[in-house]
């Protein structure tokens, strides 16, 4: 299976997200996954990329040109496709993937989230998504997403197509189970 993870472009200030990255790294590892991600080698993008490689893995970057010409592209990675935007970017991740988890990030990763779930709404894609919650970070995005729904602008069925979990193996699994 390949898993599609969007994440940060920088580390965070506390730890507990860069052991989330590799945690999720050695999960995919554990679970015979390739990942599919960004292509960068900074910030968690290039941890859970150094952690697949490390266990042996397969790694797929996309990346687009302008990123790379700033030097921001992993070139120790098993596949590193270089396309000329960020739209084109997600598209192919998309193409790419089985499944999808989004790890804390910035505005990248939440524009990232938020096109793939309305491509899950409108039938473009099939694949399950997940979030990976390392320390409560996407609670107040999940409420404001429940608020959504209250509120009657997004489908509680559309809700549940997104799957909250805490710890990367439970997800994995989960994520897993939808793709067959």
């Amino acid at each position: 299976m390949n898993v599609c993870v969007f994440c940060g472009s920088s580390q965070g200030d506390r730890s507990i997200y860069k052991e989330a990255a590799r945690a999720l790294g050695q999960a995919l590892l554990a679970s015979n996954c390739s990942l599919v991600y960004g292509g960068g080698n900074i910030g968690l993008m290039g941890i859970i990329a150094d952690e697949v490689l490390a266990g042996g893995g397969k790694v797929i970057g996309v990346i687009p040109d302008f990123l790379m010409k700033k030097e921001f592209g992993h070139q120790a990675i098993t596949q590193l496709e270089v396309v000329k935007s960020m739209h084109e970017r997600k598209k192919r991740m998309a193409d790419l993937s089985d499944a999808f988890i989004a790890l804390p990030g910035g505005w990248g990763t939440l524009d990232e989230l938020a096109e793939i779930l309305t491509w899950k709404q409108l039938g473009l894609i099939t694949q399950p998504v997940g979030l990976l919650n390392i320390n409560s970070f996407f609670d107040h995005l999940h409420a404001q997403m429940n608020t959504m729904v209250e509120e009657g602008f997004l489908q509680q069925s559309n809700m549940d197509m997104l799957i909250v979990e805490k710890i990367p193996q439970s997800l994995l699994a989960k994520l897993g189970a939808l793709t067959v």
